[in-house]
């Protein structure tokens, strides 16, 4: 069964940036439309980047400082934060972008975004 394991999460200061790596444990990026996903304290988890068909999509609120990439050949993919700001603080989480191909939660990332 994939697995999935971000890191690159951290205390970041509002303007700053940080890039996100997210590792899974099989080959399922070249089959599987993949997403980056977030949740904030309280609030449900919601999907703010993804590639379907090399073409990626943004969520409004981070259209022009999220960029999301992969790197098929290392089952890695990953998301450069720029421009962050206080409401990007979030646990940052990696899968499928299709919610019937959801593969087992890794342990997420935690990015705070605080002066």
């Amino acid at each position: 069964q994939v697995q999935f394991v971000e890191s690159g999460g951290g205390l970041v200061q509002p303007g700053g940036s940080l890039r996100l790596s997210c590792v899974a444990s099989g080959s399922i990026f070249s089959i599987n439309p993949m997403g980056w996903y977030r949740q904030a304290p309280g609030k449900q988890r919601e999907l703010v980047a993804h590639i379907i068909a090399s073409i990626t999509n943004y969520a409004d609120s981070v259209k022009g400082r999220f960029t999301m990439s992969s790197d098929n050949t290392k089952n890695t993919l990953y998301l450069q934060m720029n421009s962050l700001k206080p409401e990007d603080t979030a646990v940052y989480y990696c899968n499928s972008a299709l919610v019937n191909a959801w593969g087992p939660w890794g342990p997420g990332t935690q990015v705070t975004v605080s002066s």
